[in-house]
């Protein structure tokens, strides 16, 4: 078993062999050159997305956008992410359709052992972010976890377990509040009532 084989199966690793030193810094280069790029030319920054990821079909993401080799990040169509994320992906990271990401979220897939002598090996375990998601800003969401379709995750949380679909949650550490329900098709915030003609109005504006 060679080391990436061994840093992506999730058993100890350190990462100063094999050319990973040189993928990582390779992955920086494009990281500053995509970080860097002007907001006037975002044809531009879609080829930056397609060379750091592999894709850049319908996604957006704002820099500056921060990450270890960018070739384990995988990002369903339609998803946004706000400026400021840290996605450390020396393990898998997959992200589903439509997911929206607040500013400065953090996405760790790697972590050390908790015994001191041995805290200079490194492990794994993937992250998955199931379809039409909200990440609140600033939230940090822990190796290992998976969080379930549709659910929505508040601000400067800390995900350390999974967090089951149709779910609001949020804390730190992150905790169920409840779940997604037939008054939320309703009210799009507090007492805001969702307006079919008023909606209608938005449409043929957005549309001009």
């Amino acid at each position: 078993m060679t080391m990436r084989e061994r840093m992506m199966s999730g058993k100890l690793f350190t990462d100063e062999c094999e050319g990973l030193p040189a993928e990582r810094t390779a992955a920086k280069m494009k990281m500053k050159s995509f970080n860097e790029s002007s907001p006037e030319n975002p044809a531009a920054r879609l080829e930056m997305l397609k060379e750091m990821l592999g894709k850049s079909e319908n996604i957006w993401i704002e820099p500056p956008f921060y990450f270890c080799y960018g070739t384990h990040i995988y990002i369903g169509e339609g998803s946004y992410i706000n400026f400021n994320c840290n996605f450390i992906d020396d393990g898998i990271i997959t992200i589903g359709k439509s997911v929206m990401f607040g500013a400065a979220v953090t996405i760790a897939t790697v972590g050390h052992p908790i015994c001191p002598d041995m805290r200079e090996y490194m492990y794994t375990a993937p992250v998955t972010i199931e379809d039409n998601c909200w990440i609140g800003a600033n939230v940090t969401i822990c190796p290992g976890v998976t969080i379930g379709k549709n659910s929505i995750i508040g601000a400067g949380s800390v995900v350390i377990h999974d967090i089951p679909a149709n779910s609001v949650a949020a804390g730190n550490p992150c905790k169920i509040i409840r779940q997604i329900n037939e008054r939320d098709s309703q009210y799009y915030f507090k007492d805001r009532m969702i307006d079919k003609a008023d909606l209608a109005e938005e449409a043929k504006l957005r549309n001009n």
